[in-house]
């Protein structure tokens, strides 16, 4: 039975990895992306952005830091940060007295760090996430959350290719915790949401997958002085073999 179930997790692992992997890739992304915005807080004045540059592997990538009261945050909201509007009513957990909103656009680099299979995206990857301001040269730090307790923050994106005939475009919103979730688009480009993550609008793919490429057939076999053809059948047994003993070793401990 044992057995049976270290499988059946080892199954599960190998078939969730490369969502395992994106997520992790997107998250270490953000943690760099907040030490690069923070550096850009220079003598810092509430309410006023600060527009950051990213690491110079990663141009394109478009960052802005707001510095707000949270008491501000929730009375006055923010009429438009960025593409952003944000309401009154917006809570930040746990509370801080001063946080950090954290704005990017992924530009060029939106599907690399939010593949999306079967979808094709219209715009790209905006995100806005909340952090603690006590410390501006602090780095790795944890998001807060951000609730809109009344209306809900509008993202207007500015720019949104024309949606394919006969397909509808949809919002996108990706959790800090790697959930998406799917939501109608607004007046043709906007999208709302309750919570911080990452968000843009999409549609599902229609272009169908390239055919394989006929391979002419193989050369019949040569026998003569025992050629390389039987070396690389000995070798590729012997690989699979080994492979397939470190798999049953690890199942069986």
């Amino acid at each position: 039975m044992g057995l049976h179930i270290r499988s059946l997790a080892m199954l599960v692992i190998l078939v969730r990895w490369p969502m395992i992997e994106a997520q992790t890739r997107a998250r270490a992304l953000d943690v760099l992306l907040q030490d690069y915005t923070f550096r850009a807080i220079d003598r810092p004045k509430t309410g006023i952005p600060y527009d950051a540059s990213p690491p110079s592997n990663l141009t394109g990538i478009q960052l802005s830091a707001l510095r707000l009261r949270s008491g501000s945050l929730f009375t006055r909201g923010v009429h438009m940060y960025k593409e952003f509007a944000i309401p009154i009513g917006v809570i930040g957990y746990p509370y801080v007295e001063r946080l950090v909103l954290v704005y990017q656009d992924l530009a060029n680099w939106s599907t690399t760090y939010y593949s999306l299979p079967g979808y094709l995206y219209l715009a790209p990857i905006l995100g806005l996430l909340a952090y603690n301001a006590s410390s501006l040269s602090a780095k790795n730090l944890q998001e807060l959350e951000i609730h809109a307790s009344e209306e809900p923050i509008s993202i207007e994106f500015t720019q949104v290719q024309p949606v394919p005939a006969g397909l509808v475009a949809r919002c996108v919103r990706f959790t800090l915790t790697g959930q998406i979730h799917f939501t109608n688009v607004e007046s043709g480009n906007k999208c709302e949401t309750y919570e911080q993550g990452h968000f843009s609008i999409v549609v599902e793919s229609t272009t169908p997958l390239p055919a394989p490429v006929q391979q002419p057939p193989p050369p019949p076999p040569r026998h003569q002085g025992g050629g390389n053809g039987s070396g690389v059948i000995i070798v590729g047994s012997v690989v699979g073999g080994v492979a397939l003993l470190v798999l049953l070793a690890l199942l069986c401990e």
